[in-house]
C-alpha cells in the first residue's frame, strides 16, 4: 500500500501533536494549513518569536498549545488575534514577556486560556476587556503573571461562569472569598501563595461542582468550615501551609470520592478523627507538620487504597499500629518525628510495595526485625535517631534496590555485616553515633555508587580496608571519632567530587607528604580536590609535612581542623581559600608571627591557634577585620595587656586567652559583651581585684569563668552570684574548664577596632 503524498496528508490532517519532542528545525507549518489543533508544548522551541512566523499560515486553528518552550522574552505576537475561531490557547511558561496585549480579548470563542508566565504583566484595562469580551471562557490560568494593578473582585465576579481558575504566586494579591451568594460552576479552584482573606467562608460548601480544591499558602486561619462536607464531588483537597487550627472537621468523612488529601503544615490539634477512615478511596494522605496528638486511629486500616501516607512532625503517642500491614498498596510511609515508640511491628513486612520508609527521630526501640528484608522494593530506608539496639540484621542485604540507608544515632552494636556490600545501588550509607565495632568490611568496596559515607562516633578499629580508588562519586566521607589506625591511603586525596573529609579523632599515623607538593604527581592529586570544603584531620598521630612555597589552592575550602598534626608552620595553601570560616591549628609547633593573610579572611568565625609557639602581639589587622565568635589564642605577649578592642566584638561568645603571659588587671570592660558565655583568663599575670563598674551588666550569659593561676587579690564579688548563666566557676584552682559550647550556636560578631 502506498502512503499518500505529503500534500495529501496535509490536506486531510486536522490535529497535529508534536509535543515532547526536540525537533529542529521547526516543523513546516505551511504544509498543514488545514490543521485545527496544534500542540507544540515541551518541544524545545527557542529563540525570539517573529511576527511573520509560519505559524500564522494556519487558517482556522481552534486549539493552539505553545507551552513550556523558550521564546527568549519575546512579546506575545499581536497576530494571534487573527485566529478568531480559537477555543483553546496555552502559551504558559514559554518565556513570553512584557504586557499581555489587549488583542487577546478579540478571541470571542475562547473556552480555555492559560497565560501563566513569570515575565508577563496584565494591566487592569486588559483584564477588564478579557472579562467583558471572553464570555465563553471556562478555564483561566494566570499563574506567576504580574497583576498588581488588577482589582481582585474581578476574579470573583468572573468565577460565576468559570469551571477552572488557577492563580499561583500572587503574594501581592488579596482575594476575599465571598462569604455569601457564591454560586459558581467551578470544578477546579487552585489558589497558591496569596492572601485569601484570613478565613475560609462557610459559603465554600455551595460550590458543589468542585472536584479539585487547592488553597496552598493562602494565609488562611481558624477552623475549616463544616460545610466542606457538602462538596461531595471532590476528589482532590489540598490546604497545605496555612494556619488552620483546632480539630480536623468530622464532616470531611462525607467526601467519599476523595483520592488526595493534604492538610500538612497547619496547626491542627487533638487526635486524628476516627471518621477519616470513611475515605476509602484515598490514595494519598498527608497530615505532616501539625500538632496532632493521641494514637493513630485504627480506622485508618480501612484506607486500603493508600499508596502514600505521611503523618510526620506531629505529637502522637504509642506504637505503630499493627493494622499498618493491611495497607498493602503503600509505596511511601513517612512517620518521622511523631513521638511514636515501641518496636517495629512484624506486620510492616506485608508492605511489599514500599519504596520509601522513614521512621526517623522517634523513640522506637528493640532490634530491627529480620523481616524488614522482605521489603524488596525499598529504595530509601531511614531509622535515624531512635533507640534501636542489637546488631544490624544481615537480611538488609536483600534490599538490593536501596539507594539510601540511614541508621545513625541509635544503639546498634557489633560489626557491620559484610553482606551490606551486596547493596550496590547505595548512594548514601550513614551509621554514625552507634556502638558499632570491629573492622570496616572490605566488601564495602563494592558500593561504587556511594556519594555519602558516614561512620563517625563508633568504635571501629583497624585500617581503612580499601586498596584502590573505588569511590569516584564520593562527596562526603566521615570516619571521625573511631579507633581506626594505620596510614591514610593516598586515594582519599584523589576523589574528584569530594567536599567533606572528616578523619579526626582516630589513631591514624604517618606522614601525609601530599601537602608538600614537591612533585608533579603530588600537585595533580591536589588539583583533583577542587571541590573540597571541609577537611578535619585533628587528633591523630599524623604529621603534615608542609612546603610553605607550595602554590596549589583549594578554592572552596571553608572549614579546616589540623589540631595535633605536628605542624611547624602555617599551611600556605589555605591563604587563597577566601571563604574560610573555621581554622583550627591548635596543639602544634607553629612558630613565629601570625601571618598577615589571616586578616583577609572576612568570613572567619572560629579561629583556634592555641598551644603553639607563636610570638609577638595579635596583629592590628586581625583585630580590625575579623568577625570571630570563638577566639582561642596562645601567644607570647611579652607582658602586654589584653587588647581593649575586643570590647567591640559584641557577639563574642567564647574568649580563651589562657597561658599567654598577659599582664593586666581584670578586664571589667568585657562585661559589656552581651553574648559572652566562656571567659578563660587562667595562667597569666592578671592582678588586682576582680571588680567592675556599677553600671556594668555583670556578664548576663556567662557560663564558664576561669581565673586560676593569676595574681588576683581579695574575694570574688558577690554580684557574680547573680550571673544568670554561670554554671562553672574556677577562681582559684588550675583545672581544665568544661568543654566549650557547641560551635553550632556561635554566630558572627561586629568588627573589631584597636
Amino acid at each position: 500500500m502506498l502512503l499518500p503524498s505529503q500534500q495529501r496528508i496535509s490536506a486531510l490532517m486536522r490535529r497535529l501533536l508534536l509535543c515532547y519532542n526536540s525537533r529542529h528545525p521547526s516543523p513546516p507549518i505551511t504544509l498543514f494549513r488545514h490543521v485545527t489543533a496544534l500542540n507544540l508544548s515541551c518541544s524545545f522551541l527557542y529563540g525570539t518569536f517573529p511576527s511573520n512566523s509560519t505559524l500564522f499560515f494556519l487558517r482556522n486553528p481552534e486549539s493552539l498549545n505553545l507551552a513550556s518552550n523558550d521564546f527568549r522574552l519575546s512579546k506575545i505576537p499581536l497576530e494571534i488575534s487573527q485566529f478568531t475561531r480559537l477555543k483553546h490557547l496555552d502559551i504558559s511558561y514559554s518565556r513570553f514577556s512584557s504586557h499581555v496585549p489587549g488583542e487577546i480579548a478579540h478571541l470571542p470563542k475562547l473556552v480555555s486560556l492559560n497565560l501563566s508566565n513569570y515575565d508577563l504583566i496584565l494591566e487592569t484595562t486588559t483584564f477588564k476587556n478579557l472579562v467583558h469580551n471572553l464570555s465563553e471562557v471556562r478555564e483561566l490560568e494566570l499563574s506567576e503573571v504580574n497583576m498588581t494593578s488588577v482589582n481582585p473582585r474581578f476574579f470573583m465576579n468572573r468565577s460565576s461562569s468559570l469551571t477552572t481558575l488557577v492563580l499561583f504566586e500572587k503574594r501581592n494579591l488579596t482575594i476575599d472569598l465571598p462569604s455569601s451568594n457564591w454560586s459558581s460552576p467551578l470544578q477546579d479552584l487552585h489558589l497558591h501563595v496569596m492572601d485569601c482573606g484570613r478565613r475560609l467562608p462557610e459559603s465554600i460548601g455551595v460550590l458543589k461542582s468542585l472536584q479539585s480544591l487547592s488553597l496552598l499558602d493562602c494565609n488562611l486561619e481558624g477552623s475549616i468550615p463544616t460545610s466542606i462536607g457538602n462538596l461531595s464531588q471532590l476528589t482532590d483537597l489540598r490546604f497545605f501551609a496555612n494556619h488552620f487550627n483546632g480539630q480536623t472537621p468530622t464532616s470531611l468523612s462525607n467526601l467519599t470520592q476523595l483520592t488526595f488529601l493534604d492538610l500538612s503544615f497547619n496547626q491542627f490539634s487533638d487526635p486524628i478523627p476516627v471518621s477519616i477512615g470513611n475515605l476509602s478511596q484515598l490514595t494519598y494522605l498527608t497530615l505532616t507538620s501539625n500538632n496532632l496528638k493521641g494514637q493513630i486511629p485504627t480506622s485508618l486500616a480501612n484506607l486500603t487504597q493508600l499508596t502514600s501516607l505521611d503523618l510526620s512532625n506531629n505529637q502522637f503517642s504509642g506504637p505503630i499500629p499493627t493494622f499498618i500491614g493491611n495497607l498493602r498498596q503503600l509505596t511511601s510511609l513517612v512517620l518521622h518525628s511523631t513521638n511514636l515508640s515501641g518496636q517495629i511491628p512484624s506486620s510492616l513486612a506485608n508492605l511489599t510495595q514500599l519504596t520509601f520508609l522513614d521512621l526517623s527521630f522517634n523513640q522506637f526501640s528493640g532490634p530491627i526485625p529480620a523481616s524488614i528484608g522482605n521489603l524488596f522494593q525499598l529504595t530509601y530506608l531511614t531509622l535515624t535517631s531512635n533507640n534501636f539496639n542489637g546488631q544490624i540484621p544481615t537480611s538488609l542485604a536483600n534490599l538490593t534496590q536501596l539507594t539510601s540507608l540511614y541508621l545513625s544515632s541509635n544503639q546498634f552494636s557489633g560489626p557491620i555485616p559484610a553482606s551490606i556490600g551486596n547493596l550496590r545501588q547505595l548512594t548514601g550509607l550513614e551509621l554514625s553515633f552507634n556502638n558499632l565495632s570491629g573492622q570496616i568490611p572490605a566488601s564495602l568496596a563494592n558500593l561504587t555508587q556511594l556519594s555519602n559515607l558516614r561512620f563517625s562516633n563508633n568504635q571501629f578499629s583497624g585500617t581503612i580496608p580499601f586498596h584502590a580508588v573505588r569511590f569516584s562519586k564520593l562527596i562526603d566521607l566521615d570516619l571521625s571519632y573511631n579507633l581506626l589506625n594505620g596510614t591514610l591511603p593516598p586515594w582519599i586525596f584523589t576523589l574528584p567530587l569530594l567536599e567533606y573529609l572528616q578523619l579526626n579523632h582516630n589513631q591514624f599515623q604517618g606522614q601525609i607528604i601530599q601537602f608538600q607538593q614537591n612533585s608533579l604527581i603530588e600537585l595533580d592529586m591536589f588539583l583533583v580536590l577542587q571541590n573540597l570544603e571541609t577537611i578535619f584531620l585533628s587528633d591523630n598521630n599524623l604529621s603534615l609535612r608542609m612546603n610553605v612555597n607550595a602554590n596549589f589552592t583549594l578554592p572552596k575550602l571553608t572549614d579546616v581542623s589540623f589540631s595535633s598534626c605536628n605542624l611547624s608552620e602555617f599551611p600556605n595553601f589555605i591563604r587563597h581559600s577566601n571563604g574560610l570560616q573555621i581554622l583550627v591549628l591548635s596543639k602544634n609547633s607553629i612558630h613565629g608571627n601570625i601571618p598577615q593573610w589571616i586578616c583577609e579572611k572576612d568570613d572567619l568565625q572560629i579561629l583556634d591557634l592555641s598551644h603553639n609557639n607563636l610570638i609577638g602581639k595579635i596583629p592590628n589587622c586581625l583585630l580590625k577585620g575579623l568577625c570571630i565568635t570563638k577566639s582561642q589564642l596562645t601567644w607570647k605577649s611579652n607582658g602586654r595587656p589584653l587588647p581593649r578592642s575586643l570590647v567591640n566584638c559584641s557577639k563574642l561568645e567564647v574568649l580563651d586567652v589562657g597561658n599567654n603571659n598577659i599582664e593586666d588587671t581584670f578586664p571589667q570592660w568585657l562585661e559589656s559583651l552581651p553574648d559572652l558565655q566562656v571567659l578563660v583568663l587562667r595562667s597569666n599575670k592578671f592582678h588586682g581585684f576582680v571588680q567592675g563598674t556599677k553600671e556594668s551588666p555583670y556578664f548576663p550569659k556567662l557560663r564558664v569563668l576561669d581565673l586560676s593561676s593569676n595574681d588576683f587579690r581579695g574575694p570574688l564579688p558577690v554580684r557574680y552570684d547573680s550571673c544568670g548563666g554561670l554554671r562553672h566557676l574556677n577562681p582559684l584552682l588550675s583545672i581544665d574548664p568544661p568543654s566549650f559550647p557547641d560551635p553550632s550556636v556561635w554566630v558572627s560578631c561586629n568588627t573589631i577596632e584597636i
